[in-house]
Protein backbone atom coordinates (compact mmCIF):
# COMPACT_ATOMS: atom_id res chain seq x y z
CA UNK A 1 0.00 0.00 0.00
CA UNK A 2 1.66 3.40 -1.41
CA UNK A 3 1.12 6.27 1.54
CA UNK A 4 0.21 10.14 0.11
CA UNK A 5 3.58 10.99 1.77
CA UNK A 6 2.53 15.04 0.37
CA UNK A 7 -0.80 14.77 2.62
CA UNK A 8 0.66 12.92 5.29
CA UNK A 9 3.16 15.42 5.78
CA UNK A 10 0.76 18.14 5.05
CA UNK A 11 -2.02 17.07 8.45
CA UNK A 12 1.40 16.24 10.47
CA UNK A 13 2.96 19.87 10.33
CA UNK A 14 -0.05 21.38 10.10
CA UNK A 15 -0.26 19.60 13.80
CA UNK A 16 3.64 20.18 14.99
CA UNK A 17 2.88 24.06 13.55
CA UNK A 18 -0.13 24.41 15.82
CA UNK A 19 2.34 22.34 19.05
CA UNK A 20 4.81 25.77 18.29
CA UNK A 21 2.45 28.49 18.58
CA UNK A 22 1.22 27.01 21.62
CA UNK A 23 4.38 26.54 23.31
CA UNK A 24 3.83 27.99 26.38
CA UNK A 25 0.76 26.26 27.03
CA UNK A 26 1.82 23.06 25.76
CA UNK A 27 5.84 22.69 26.97
CA UNK A 28 6.20 25.05 29.42
CA UNK A 29 2.89 24.39 31.86
CA UNK A 30 3.77 20.33 31.88
CA UNK A 31 7.42 21.59 32.87
CA UNK A 32 5.88 23.56 35.78
CA UNK A 33 3.44 20.95 36.68
CA UNK A 34 5.77 18.25 37.00
CA UNK A 35 8.33 20.95 38.89
CA UNK A 36 6.10 21.74 41.86
CA UNK A 37 5.29 17.34 42.30
CA UNK A 38 9.30 17.28 42.95
CA UNK A 39 9.43 20.53 45.02
CA UNK A 40 6.35 19.44 47.07
CA UNK A 41 6.86 15.77 47.10
CA UNK A 42 10.28 14.79 46.65
CA UNK A 43 11.19 17.66 48.84
CA UNK A 44 8.44 17.26 51.82
CA UNK A 45 7.35 13.98 51.37
CA UNK A 46 10.94 12.57 50.89
CA UNK A 47 12.17 13.59 53.89
CA UNK A 48 9.70 11.32 55.56
CA UNK A 49 10.20 8.15 52.75
CA UNK A 50 13.64 7.86 52.57
CA UNK A 51 13.77 4.79 50.23
CA UNK A 52 11.49 2.51 48.52
CA UNK A 53 13.14 -0.58 46.70
CA UNK A 54 16.40 0.75 47.62
CA UNK A 55 15.35 3.77 45.57
CA UNK A 56 15.33 7.66 46.96
CA UNK A 57 11.80 8.90 46.82
CA UNK A 58 12.66 11.81 44.85
CA UNK A 59 14.18 9.41 42.22
CA UNK A 60 11.09 7.09 42.69
CA UNK A 61 8.58 8.77 41.17
CA UNK A 62 10.07 10.14 37.80
CA UNK A 63 9.05 7.41 36.17
CA UNK A 64 5.34 7.91 37.51
CA UNK A 65 5.46 11.51 36.91
CA UNK A 66 7.07 11.03 33.09
CA UNK A 67 3.84 8.18 32.78
CA UNK A 68 1.29 11.22 34.08
CA UNK A 69 2.89 13.58 31.31
CA UNK A 70 2.43 10.85 28.53
CA UNK A 71 -0.65 9.60 29.70
CA UNK A 72 -2.81 13.17 29.76
CA UNK A 73 -0.40 15.18 26.99
CA UNK A 74 -1.04 12.29 24.15
CA UNK A 75 -4.94 12.22 25.32
CA UNK A 76 -5.58 15.93 25.27
CA UNK A 77 -2.76 16.72 22.52
CA UNK A 78 -4.29 14.22 19.73
CA UNK A 79 -8.09 14.62 21.13
CA UNK A 80 -7.76 18.17 20.68
CA UNK A 81 -5.77 18.06 17.30
CA UNK A 82 -9.14 16.01 15.35
CA UNK A 83 -11.78 17.79 17.55
CA UNK A 84 -11.29 21.15 16.44
CA UNK A 85 -11.37 20.55 12.71
CA UNK A 86 -14.53 18.89 13.56
CA UNK A 87 -15.89 21.56 15.09
CA UNK A 88 -15.04 24.68 12.87
CA UNK A 89 -15.96 21.83 9.37
CA UNK A 90 -12.61 22.21 8.37
CA UNK A 91 -12.43 18.50 8.62
CA UNK A 92 -14.36 17.74 5.96
CA UNK A 93 -11.83 19.19 3.00
CA UNK A 94 -9.31 17.02 4.97
CA UNK A 95 -11.36 14.15 3.97
CA UNK A 96 -12.54 15.36 0.61
CA UNK A 97 -8.50 15.45 -0.25
CA UNK A 98 -7.23 12.64 -1.97
CA UNK A 99 -5.44 11.12 1.09
CA UNK A 100 -7.00 7.48 2.89
CA UNK A 101 -8.53 7.37 6.17
CA UNK A 102 -5.28 5.52 7.25
CA UNK A 103 -3.46 8.23 6.30
CA UNK A 104 -5.12 10.62 8.10
CA UNK A 105 -5.12 9.29 11.15
CA UNK A 106 -1.00 8.27 10.77
CA UNK A 107 -0.80 11.92 10.82
CA UNK A 108 -2.88 13.43 13.28
CA UNK A 109 -1.47 10.32 15.87
CA UNK A 110 1.92 10.91 14.80
CA UNK A 111 1.53 14.50 15.62
CA UNK A 112 0.56 13.57 18.54
CA UNK A 113 2.92 11.23 19.86
CA UNK A 114 5.95 13.31 18.76
CA UNK A 115 4.69 16.04 20.26
CA UNK A 116 4.27 13.93 23.50
CA UNK A 117 7.24 12.45 23.36
CA UNK A 118 9.03 15.91 23.04
CA UNK A 119 6.99 17.12 26.11
CA UNK A 120 7.98 13.61 28.03
CA UNK A 121 12.12 14.36 27.28
CA UNK A 122 11.64 17.85 28.62
CA UNK A 123 10.30 16.58 31.83
CA UNK A 124 12.61 13.48 32.12
CA UNK A 125 15.68 16.39 31.82
CA UNK A 126 13.93 18.80 34.38
CA UNK A 127 13.76 16.40 37.10
CA UNK A 128 17.82 16.04 36.67
CA UNK A 129 17.49 19.07 38.31
CA UNK A 130 16.00 17.94 41.35
CA UNK A 131 17.08 14.35 41.66
CA UNK A 132 19.52 12.15 40.25
CA UNK A 133 18.18 10.06 37.98
CA UNK A 134 19.68 6.61 36.17
CA UNK A 135 18.12 4.45 33.73
CA UNK A 136 19.14 0.94 34.01
CA UNK A 137 17.72 -0.08 30.62
CA UNK A 138 17.45 2.60 27.89
CA UNK A 139 16.56 1.11 24.86
CA UNK A 140 13.44 -0.33 27.23
CA UNK A 141 13.02 2.94 28.40
CA UNK A 142 12.45 4.67 25.02
CA UNK A 143 9.93 1.34 23.47
CA UNK A 144 7.59 2.05 26.41
CA UNK A 145 7.68 5.90 26.08
CA UNK A 146 6.92 5.56 22.16
CA UNK A 147 4.60 2.55 22.74
CA UNK A 148 2.83 4.18 25.37
CA UNK A 149 2.56 8.00 23.29
CA UNK A 150 1.45 6.51 19.93
CA UNK A 151 -1.08 4.11 22.28
CA UNK A 152 -2.84 6.71 24.25
CA UNK A 153 -2.56 9.40 20.93
CA UNK A 154 -4.89 6.54 19.36
CA UNK A 155 -6.93 6.63 22.32
CA UNK A 156 -7.04 10.70 22.30
CA UNK A 157 -8.10 10.73 18.39
CA UNK A 158 -11.00 8.06 19.51
CA UNK A 159 -12.02 10.52 22.29
CA UNK A 160 -11.54 13.25 20.09
CA UNK A 161 -14.16 11.40 17.45
CA UNK A 162 -16.69 10.68 20.01
CA UNK A 163 -16.90 13.85 21.56
CA UNK A 164 -19.48 16.36 20.23
CA UNK A 165 -18.63 18.87 22.49
CA UNK A 166 -15.62 20.21 24.54
CA UNK A 167 -16.86 19.24 27.41
CA UNK A 168 -16.91 15.76 26.15
CA UNK A 169 -13.21 15.48 25.44
CA UNK A 170 -11.90 16.20 29.04
CA UNK A 171 -13.92 14.15 30.72
CA UNK A 172 -11.73 11.37 30.30
CA UNK A 173 -8.84 12.78 30.59
CA UNK A 174 -9.67 14.66 33.93
CA UNK A 175 -12.12 12.13 35.40
CA UNK A 176 -10.94 8.76 34.54
CA UNK A 177 -6.53 9.18 33.38
CA UNK A 178 -5.43 11.17 36.06
CA UNK A 179 -7.07 9.50 39.52
CA UNK A 180 -5.47 6.11 37.44
CA UNK A 181 -2.00 7.35 37.43
CA UNK A 182 -2.48 8.73 41.20
CA UNK A 183 -3.92 5.40 42.41
CA UNK A 184 -1.39 3.29 40.55
CA UNK A 185 1.63 3.71 42.15
CA UNK A 186 2.85 6.86 40.59
CA UNK A 187 4.03 8.36 43.98
CA UNK A 188 4.30 5.02 45.72
CA UNK A 189 4.52 1.47 45.93
CA UNK A 190 2.02 -1.07 46.40
CA UNK A 191 3.93 -3.02 49.20
CA UNK A 192 2.95 0.11 50.83
CA UNK A 193 -0.56 -0.43 50.76
CA UNK A 194 -3.35 -2.44 52.93
CA UNK A 195 -3.73 -6.19 51.25
CA UNK A 196 -7.01 -4.88 50.37
CA UNK A 197 -6.18 -1.81 48.54
CA UNK A 198 -3.42 -3.70 46.70
CA UNK A 199 -5.82 -6.14 44.88
CA UNK A 200 -8.10 -3.08 43.76
CA UNK A 201 -4.94 -1.52 42.30
CA UNK A 202 -4.53 -5.11 40.40
CA UNK A 203 -7.60 -3.66 37.91
CA UNK A 204 -5.95 -0.60 37.33
CA UNK A 205 -4.33 -0.88 33.87
CA UNK A 206 -2.29 2.19 34.84
CA UNK A 207 -0.14 0.68 37.12
CA UNK A 208 1.41 -2.16 34.88
CA UNK A 209 2.34 1.10 32.72
CA UNK A 210 4.12 2.95 35.42
CA UNK A 211 5.87 -0.42 36.76
CA UNK A 212 7.29 -0.52 33.48
CA UNK A 213 8.77 2.49 32.92
CA UNK A 214 10.27 2.11 36.47
CA UNK A 215 11.46 -1.09 35.78
CA UNK A 216 13.15 0.34 32.43
CA UNK A 217 14.85 3.17 34.62
CA UNK A 218 15.67 1.37 37.91
CA UNK A 219 15.10 -2.72 37.62
CA UNK A 220 12.96 -2.44 40.65
CA UNK A 221 8.97 -3.69 39.52
CA UNK A 222 5.65 -4.92 41.50
CA UNK A 223 5.08 -6.87 38.44
CA UNK A 224 6.87 -9.29 35.80
CA UNK A 225 8.00 -6.58 32.49
CA UNK A 226 6.43 -9.06 30.12
CA UNK A 227 3.05 -8.49 31.83
CA UNK A 228 3.54 -4.15 31.20
CA UNK A 229 4.16 -4.73 27.70
CA UNK A 230 1.49 -7.71 27.02
CA UNK A 231 -1.12 -5.21 28.89
CA UNK A 232 0.39 -1.50 26.35
CA UNK A 233 0.60 -3.93 23.50
CA UNK A 234 -3.38 -4.88 24.36
CA UNK A 235 -4.80 -1.65 24.70
CA UNK A 236 -3.00 -0.70 21.11
CA UNK A 237 -4.53 -3.34 19.37
CA UNK A 238 -7.87 -2.74 21.11
CA UNK A 239 -8.00 1.08 20.44
CA UNK A 240 -6.56 0.42 16.39
CA UNK A 241 -9.78 -2.19 16.73
CA UNK A 242 -11.89 0.44 17.85
CA UNK A 243 -10.57 3.60 15.90
CA UNK A 244 -11.25 1.06 12.26
CA UNK A 245 -14.42 0.36 13.39
CA UNK A 246 -15.89 4.03 14.08
CA UNK A 247 -14.23 5.43 11.29
CA UNK A 248 -15.91 2.56 9.04
CA UNK A 249 -19.35 3.45 10.24
CA UNK A 250 -18.64 7.10 9.87
CA UNK A 251 -19.81 7.84 13.42
CA UNK A 252 -19.75 11.37 13.48
CA UNK A 253 -18.26 12.36 10.48
CA UNK A 254 -20.83 10.99 7.74
CA UNK A 255 -24.14 12.04 10.21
Amino acid sequence: MRINYYGFRAIYLHEMDRFRRTLLQSLISPVLSTSLYFIVFGSVIGNYVQNIDGISYGSYIVPGLIMLTLLTQSISNTSFGIFFPKFNGSLYEILAAPISTFEMVLAFVGAGATKTLIIGTVILATSNFFVEVSILHPLLMIFLLVLVAFTFALFGFLIGLLSSNFEQMSIIPTLVITPMVFLGGSLYSLDMLPPFWQMVTYFNPVVYLINGLRFAFYGASDFNIWISIASMIFFLVLCISVVAYVLKKGYTIKS
